[in-house]
């Protein structure tokens, strides 16, 4: 086992040092502080904690395989993703939490894949993934890119006035969804695990956790994370008007990279440790795991609250997600990655963080097709 650099030591410690913004974000928070400072302390409190969940999921990743390391670390990571989309329907605001999800997916397989790539490709000329299982995912990135646009392309043939029938239309896709991913997990844990292994090059801390420490670690670091992201989503609508950004830009841009920060850490370090089996699912993992699961279960939720949501998204965010999609397949086509495809998934992400961030406020492509339909 390899024995941490001095860089390496410095930087951790300079991450743990973060960890003072619990308490802060908390003051400003209970204090009634002005929001924008809520949000910039709750973010930050946010990183070292990922990094933690980070350490504790490439232990585990070594015992139980990528891909189950790829999945626990998507669970928990998206737990955050979760919390901030319960408070956030909760608040009614019912917009920025689909936008919230349209950014966690887009995040996810652009730009935390694309810099784990580069990161990678850096130090390994090339980098080998399971074409089976890398192919896999990408279907299943298509079923959901097809979930999202199905509700959306009913909503325009009918120019939205189905009523009811575009509600039920979503329920029902969700639990499509939902099984779906159910499945999934039997296909990668049960019948096909041989697939999901992966390989490990040696933890690079030189000190692996066990897995019940890794288990603690994750739980107490998930926790924490939960409480930072409910005092973020607090603050996400006041801050948006002070910094000038439109509740969507933040929806899917700055709240989706918070609330994914585990994701991004962690993909980014194992893929430096040619681990790119883990990065791939830890990336594509969390995403699939958005759109399956965290986007029926927020629809089941929505029920019970007794406010609706449905799977009705913009024209422009369906678009991009698919766009997305695509580009990751022909990535992942060839079961190995370098550093100039990592390059490439992250351009997409910035032309799509540009055009959202110029999209106007409650106008979409779909809205303008509707209002001057006969």
């Amino acid at each position: 086992m390899k024995k941490p650099t001095k860089y390496q030591f410095l930087i951790d410690h300079a991450l743990d040092a973060l960890l003072v913004f619990i308490p802060v974000a908390a003051v400003l928070h209970y204090s009634h502080a002005p929001e924008i400072w809520t949000f910039v302390a709750s973010g930050l409190a946010i990183i070292p904690l990922a990094g933690w969940m980070g350490k504790a999921t490439e232990s585990l990743s070594e015992k139980l395989g990528a891909g189950i390391g790829g999945l626990l670390n998507a669970t928990f990571g998206n737990a955050a993703e979760m919390i901030i989309a319960v408070q956030g329907l909760r608040a009614g605001l019912t917009e920025v939490v689909k936008a919230s999800l349209t950014g966690s997916i887009l995040g996810n397989i652009l730009l935390v894949l694309g810099a784990s790539i580069v990161a990678g490709g850096f130090k390994y000329r090339s980098q080998k993934i399971n074409r089976t299982a890398a192919t896999m995912s990408a279907t299943l990135m298509a079923l959901s890119a097809i979930g999202l646009l199905v509700p959306a392309l009913f909503h325009w043939v009918t120019h939205g006035t189905a009523g009811s029938a575009e509600k039920n239309i979503s329920l029902e896709i969700s639990i499509v969804l939902f099984v779906t991913y159910i499945l999934s997990l039997v296909f990668a844990l049960r019948t096909h695990r041989d697939l999901y292994l992966g390989k490990a090059e040696g933890h690079a801390d030189g000190s692996p956790m066990k897995p019940r420490t890794a288990g603690g670690v994750l739980l107490g670091s998930t926790a924490l994370i939960a409480w930072m992201s409910e005092l973020l989503v607090h603050a996400v609508e006041p801050a948006s008007k002070a910094l000038g950004f439109t509740e969507v830009f933040v929806g899917v841009i700055a709240v989706a990279i918070i609330g994914n920060a585990a994701e991004h850490s962690t993909a980014i370090l194992v893929a430096m440790k040619n681990q790119m089996d883990l990065a791939y699912h830890i990336a594509v993992g969390s995403s699939m795991q958005i759109a399956l699961l965290v986007a029926p279960v927020l629809v089941f939720l929505s029920y019970a609250m007794g406010k609706p949501m449905d799977l009705v998204f913009t024209t422009f965010e369906v678009i991009t997600v698919g766009l997305a999609v695509l580009v990751v397949s022909l990535v992942a086509a060839d079961g190995e990655t370098n550093w100039m495809e990592g390059v490439l998934l992250l351009a997409v992400y910035l032309v799509f963080a540009i055009a959202f961030f110029y999209l106007p406020a409650g106008v979409s492509a779909m809205d303008a097709a509707i209002s001057h339909a006969p």
